[in-house]
């Protein structure tokens, strides 16, 4: 294994607990446009508001790791999808804006505005984070000097368009159990019923991309099929899928969150073990695939980089886990909630 392996796993690492972590925020804000009230809305926003925050560090730190290890691959989809990331940038930035605002001014229709702002902030980049994975596998068009040559449409193929509402129902159900399990009462009990039917669309989905996936990225799909880590990937999606429904039957919902979480991080799994070594597949012409090799710093930035890497995340995971102990329980509001 060397350093390019290396650190093409530990970008997947950082995508992952990105996925798992800030997908059930994500999950929750969308899932607040269906609240009824203003203390259920509260209760979205104080179910998440100690930890929010935290888990969009690990989103950070991924676009920081590929931009010191892979500084060609950065500079392509960040200008490629430049359009995208800026609309993903201001729904973040109404998400965060609107935990602040919220309570600013004793007015219902105040509130309304930075309520619709939380949950169009959550809603629009569960969906864009789907389309950006959908795209990667299916292969974008490069020049030669590894250059975007589309346009923004173009990436809304209904391939990716199809990996978007995937990955929306994927953090829909992972935030419902979250909240189910921070809630009491009716909203608890309504947002196991939703979790239940979100299952119900993930599994379907989920079959239907695994088929669409076979069409859209043949190349892609037949060399990650023959990978047995590929497989292990896939058990982890199907133990977790079948997981929550077990779990959700006997009202287990701690486990029933550890389950959509151990899927959803098999489901990034799957995307990394079938993309290696490439990182951004040419879409047309393979010579101009961006990989682990043609595409990586050099190896002393590299070593320095994993020096770091391996003093600063023990750090983080465990801040993570403290944060997450802190404020494990039900949620109560107080008049310092938000």
């Amino acid at each position: 294994m060397d350093l390019n392996t290396i650190w093409f796993g530990l970008f997947g690492v950082l995508i992952m607990g990105y996925a798992v972590l800030d997908g059930f925020d994500l999950g929750v804000g969308a899932l607040s446009l269906f609240a009824k009230g203003d203390h259920e809305r509260r209760l979205h926003f104080n179910a998440i508001g100690p930890v929010w925050d935290g888990n969009e560090v690990w989103l950070l730190t991924g676009g920081g790791a590929l931009f010191a290890a892979f500084p060609p691959v950065y500079a392509s989809v960040f200008s490629g999808f430049y359009l995208a990331l800026m609309l993903l940038l201001l729904a973040l930035i109404l998400r965060a804006v609107s935990f602040e605002f919220r309570g600013k001014v004793d007015s219902a229709r105040w509130r309304a505005v930075w309520d619709m702002a939380f949950g169009v902030g959550s809603l629009l980049p569960a969906i864009l984070f789907g389309v950006a994975v959908g795209n990667i596998m299916r292969g974008i068009p490069l020049d030669a000097h590894g250059n975007y040559t589309g346009g923004f449409f173009d990436l809304l193929n209904p391939y990716a368009v199809g990996m978007g509402l995937l990955s929306l129902t994927m953090f829909v159900t992972h935030g419902a159990l979250y909240l189910a399990m921070k809630s009491d009462g009716e909203l608890s009990t309504r947002l196991q019923r939703y979790a239940r039917w979100g299952l119900g669309v993930w599994v379907s989905l989920f079959a239907v991309m695994s088929a669409f996936s076979l069409a859209a990225a043949p190349a892609l799909m037949a060399l990650g099929l023959r990978r047995a880590l590929t497989w292990a990937a896939l058990g982890l999606v199907t133990f977790g899928l079948v997981g929550i429904g077990l779990f959700l039957a006997r009202g287990q919902l701690g486990r029933a969150f550890l389950a959509s979480a151990t899927a959803i991080a098999g489901a990034v799994m799957t995307v990394g073990t079938s993309l290696y070594p490439a990182l951004v597949p040419s879409l047309g012409n393979t010579s101009h695939t961006l990989t682990i090799y043609n595409a990586a710093s050099t190896p002393g930035t590299l070593t320095v980089m994993l020096v770091i890497a391996l003093v600063g995340m023990p750090l983080v995971i465990g801040y993570t886990a403290f944060i997450y102990w802190v404020f494990r329980g039900k949620v109560v509001l107080t008049e310092s909630s938000y």
